[in-house]
């Protein structure tokens, strides 16, 4: 599928800052389009898209290293205005003549700046000191040319700087970070104030543009077969390309045994109200047979990508010969397996796990899309609220939440614990306020005593996050009255866990998923 118009936005490029991600979706909540681009793209690729603006992320090396990720300097020329954000400004500062030199002592977290006025646009309007997250250990000791200094942190290095009549500027701290004070206003400001971008990365427009040019891929005869997970992103890519093929979209869903308690009947139940044309297939055995004695989370998700792939091309050729295999990719989904040009984080089922001689096409339309931008898609498609609003769901399903080697015996004592942490939560009232929450087995047992006697029982791992964007997320602080009720009742009616703990780890420096 041609790629829709995505002029007029910002250019993000990345160096591998854990930040890059939430850089993106900041610049999408002020509805202009982001795109992230590996910091070594060739040039041409990223004035093919005529971005209004350029950002430049942070990163984990030193930008004097003599294999240090860099940019071309032409794009620093001030044709294009430019933001560089931490690494980013010590990169700028680097390639135009400034002096980088690493720090007495680097600043972390919570850190305290100071506005000199009326020199750059972005702190226009700003309270004269205000706290921002730091997260280096270099500075940019010596500026270039024709720059000038107008933020300092408290430790008297220089925390921004401006050159070229504010075409190019540089922070040193990270203002697409919840805890920078007026970070917000500042992204705003750049993008808007300097840039000159327009807010016309509109859903519903988008919409209809995605309609378009799924009518153009796929033509009048094409056959399209989609691998429904059961989750909110497969289902909005089927209700949209259900729009425009009707029947020639035939939607398969893969019961690969990895279901949680009940969901299978729960989710046929639901495409039946959605009126999509869904045909089960009972894969378990098969899913877990070649899982047999698998312990590496990436060998999972590759095996299982791979299989769901030979699944969907068997039932294509069942169905006549599908052309297209639709999918729920999502923007994260590319980014975390590596696709732009990063490190892999975890290779998604539907991108990093796809065997490379599959013979369908892929058809993809929520490519561009993050997880909140999908679920404000669906009412547009007449998706009903108490759907969209589920918790997200690895396609992997529960094999990558019992980690160590599967079988159906610790499955099925994962379904059972997840089931009662679930119903817990919604009885509390709480599930819609919580990004994510399940259980996890370990591949760790413990001794306990039941009855006084010695048992030697499974391990499992409650986890609950915040987050909008599953780029970043922090642990909810469930009240601990359920927490204790949860155990008791985990405890007490799975037969062979001995131990519940509670996973508190933000992201980062960990993933939402175990594995």
């Amino acid at each position: 599928m041609k790629d829709m118009d995505r002029r007029g936005g910002i250019a993000i490029l990345d160096f591998g800052s854990q930040y890059t991600q939430l850089i993106a979706r900041r610049v999408r909540e002020f509805e202009v389009f982001s795109e992230i681009f590996p910091w070594d793209v060739r040039i041409g690729r990223i004035k093919e898209s005529e971005p209004k603006g350029i950002i430049l992320s942070g990163g984990p090396r030193s930008a004097t290293s003599s294999d240090a990720p860099t940019v071309d300097a032409s794009l620093l020329d001030g044709s294009i205005p430019v933001l560089g954000i931490c690494y980013g400004m010590q990169l700028i500062a680097h390639k135009l003549g400034g002096r980088v030199e690493k720090g007495r002592l680097g600043e972390y977290g919570r850190t305290r700046v100071r506005f000199d006025r009326g020199i750059s646009r972005i702190s226009e309007g700003l309270p004269e000191e205000i706290d921002v997250w730091m997260s280096h250990w270099d500075e940019v000791r010596g500026l270039p040319d024709d720059a000038e200094r107008f933020a300092s942190s408290e430790s008297g290095a220089c925390a921004g700087f401006v050159m070229m009549g504010g075409r190019v500027q540089g922070l040193q701290f990270h203002p697409e970070v919840e805890s920078t004070e007026h970070g917000r206003e500042m992204l705003s400001r750049y993008i808007f104030d300097v840039c000159g971008c327009e807010p016309n990365w509109k859903l519903g427009d988008w919409l209809g543009r995605a309609l378009g040019a799924v009518s153009e891929a796929i033509g009048g005869t094409d056959r399209i077969v989609c691998g429904l997970s059961g989750g909110v992103d497969s289902t909005v890519a089927a209700a949209l390309v259900s729009r425009t093929a009707g029947e020639r979209l035939d939607c398969v869903f893969v019961d690969h045994g990895f279901m949680r308690q009940n969901e299978v009947p729960q989710v046929l139940e639901m495409y039946k109200q959605l009126r999509l044309k869904v045909r089960r297939v009972d894969a378990s055995e098969r899913f877990l047979s070649a899982l047999s004695g698998v312990t590496s989370p990436e060998r999972k998700r590759k095996i299982i990508g791979e299989l769901f792939v030979r699944v969907f091309e068997e039932e294509a050729l069942r169905l006549g010969g599908a052309r297209w295999l639709l999918q729920g990719t999502i923007y994260p989904d590319v980014i975390e397996s590596g696709l732009v040009g990063g490190d892999v984080i975890k290779s998604h089922h539907n991108v990093g796990g796809l065997p490379g001689d599959m013979e369908m096409k892929l058809l993809e339309p929520l490519r561009e899309l993050f997880k909140d931008e999908v679920r404000r898609i669906g009412p547009l498609l007449n998706i009903p609220g108490h759907f969209l609003k589920r918790h997200p769901f690895p396609g992997p399903g529960l094999a990558v939440r019992c980690l160590g080697a599967l079988d159906r015996e610790r499955l099925d004592i994962l379904r059972a614990a997840d089931d009662i942490f679930i119903s817990e939560i919604r009885g509390a009232g709480l599930y819609d306020s919580i990004w994510q929450a399940f259980c996890v087995l370990l591949p760790v047992k413990s001794v306990g005593v039941a009855g006084d006697v010695r048992t030697y029982g499974e391990t499992v791992a409650m986890r609950a996050v915040a987050s909008l964007d599953a780029m970043t997320a922090e642990s909810v602080r469930l009240p601990w009255e359920l927490i204790e009720r949860v155990t008791k009742r985990i405890c007490g009616e799975v037969r062979g866990v001995g131990r519940v703990v509670m996973d508190v780890t933000g992201k980062p420096p960990a993933t939402i998923e175990w594995e």
